[in-house]
């Protein structure tokens, strides 16, 4: 059992490369007894999830810059700097990157064991930055949601946002 203080400075932490982004991980479930995962997510533009559903955990995000279209139920919303939403356990959503630059945001679950299905999915970052051609392809980290979302009680329910 974790009871104590935990402090990240900045570039300290593990940081996946995921979904074409950075994840960089500032606290998990082994920190928190299993009660908050929070990172940092750096994703380019263009990068889309599918109409997807978390039956173990709410979500919630906190953009530092860029733009994301957000769809949760049946309303989209269009995210900027400063915005903050929160996504109930069970509720349908999905998110595109807007714009011209990279999309910044902090990145909560509650409970906190959703973090690990990025670090299982995707590979370490050798650094502090966007993968590139070091990183994964597609073709290599799709099939991995498929068989290890199910497991974090991800769920796949429907088609992405459109460009």
């Amino acid at each position: 059992m974790n009871d104590q203080v935990v402090l990240r400075e900045p570039g300290e932490g593990p940081a996946t490369w995921a979904m074409g982004g950075l994840f960089e991980h500032l606290v998990g479930a082994g920190d928190t007894q299993g009660r908050l995962g929070i990172s940092v997510v750096t994703q380019p533009p263009g990068i889309a999830t599918p109409l997807h559903r978390h039956t173990k955990e709410a979500e919630a995000f906190y953009v530092l810059d860029g733009k994301i279209t957000y769809r949760a139920g049946d309303t989209t919303y269009e995210l900027r700097p400063g915005s903050f939403i929160y996504l109930p356990e069970g509720l349908p959503h999905a998110f595109r990157i807007r714009g011209e630059s990279p999309a910044r945001f902090l990145a909560f679950t509650t409970p906190g064991g959703l973090m690990s299905l990025y670090d299982e999915v995707g590979i370490p970052a050798a650094e502090r930055r966007l993968p590139g051609a070091d990183g994964q392809t597609p073709e290599v980290e799709l099939p991995k949601w498929a068989e290890v979302g199910p497991r974090y009680g991800l769920e796949v329910v429907g088609p992405g946002i459109p460009e």
